[in-house]
């Protein structure tokens, strides 16, 4: 019986530690299935953060282009601004008249002709006055002597005899001015040839002045050439062109070839650009007192 006994209880303590066992066994495999499952979870929720992530990356990289595309354009937009010609218009005769030249005896504008003649462009200033030299006024004063004594900056009349007998007035084109004889007889043939070149520039043409004993405003030691009737001043569709900016009115970029071939100097080519003044070059000078026409 003591046997049986000891082996029961062998048996039983047997059963008791395989229960154990197979309880943690039991325990072990459901925590392991637990444990996968959460893992599982974990995993799908990292691959959905990293789809997330890279389609906020995707986004942000759209994002990017699109700021460069703009400050691209904005700096062609830019360029393109400062590249275009001053859009705002010369002045009329009437804004800026208390400051032009006037003619001795009445000089008188053309009526507005086409707007585009007008319209600025940059200038290349060695295209012209190839070969012909501005007059100095001393140049002037040995040819013609000096047309008066004591100069101001506003207009005053000749009082010097031999100049005042070499003046004339004439109707040129659209216009009467006062000039020296030989220097309307050149300026009537510059326009004769216009008007069959170029008939829209020659209708257009107006005058600001050719006559004005005065000197140069703003440098009172120099006179100016149009105080021996030597120069003269246009103006297209009744515009002055806008001086010291560099540019020039359209057409009288194509008029400076008719006054350049024919020994005239443009005012273009001053230190101060200032492309409605046209002047009697010093060959064609020479060549008139040489010639007695003086």
């Amino acid at each position: 019986m003591k046997g049986q006994s000891v082996m029961a209880a062998i048996v039983v303590g047997a059963s008791l530690i395989l229960a154990a066992v197979a309880f943690a066994l039991v325990s072990q495999i459901l925590s392991r299935a637990g444990g996968t499952a959460t893992e599982a979870a974990l995993a799908r929720l990292e691959r959905e953060t990293e789809a997330q992530a890279g389609r906020i990356g995707t986004l942000e990289s759209a994002i990017s282009e699109l700021k460069r595309a703009q400050e691209a354009y904005d700096e062609r937009l830019a360029e393109a601004a400062a590249s275009a010609p001053a859009s705002a218009p010369a002045p009329s005769i009437a804004d800026v008249a208390g400051d032009l030249p006037v003619d001795q005896f009445g000089g008188d504008a053309a009526a507005p002709g086409n707007e585009g003649l007008a319209d600025p462009m940059q200038l290349a200033k060695g295209r012209f006055n190839r070969d012909v030299i501005r007059p100095t006024p001393q140049v002037l004063r040995e040819l013609l002597g000096e047309p008066r004594q004591g100069y101001s900056d506003q207009c005053q009349p000749v009082t010097n005899p031999r100049l005042i007998a070499a003046l004339d007035t004439r109707q040129v084109g659209n216009f009467r001015v006062t000039m020296i004889k030989p220097a309307l007889d050149s300026f009537q043939t510059i326009m004769e040839r216009l008007k069959t070149e170029e008939p829209e520039i020659y209708a257009s043409l107006g005058t600001a002045g050719a006559l004005c004993v005065r000197h140069v405003r703003g440098a009172p030691n120099s006179v100016s050439s149009h105080a021996w009737g030597a120069a003269v001043d246009l103006t297209l569709t009744g515009n002055l062109d806008r001086m010291g900016d560099n540019s020039t009115q359209f057409g009288l970029v194509v008029l400076a070839e008719f006054f350049n071939d024919a020994g005239w100097y443009w005012g273009a080519g001053y230190g101060r650009e200032d492309s409605m003044h046209f002047e009697v070059g010093e060959a064609l000078l020479r060549q008139w007192a040489a010639d007695g026409r003086m």
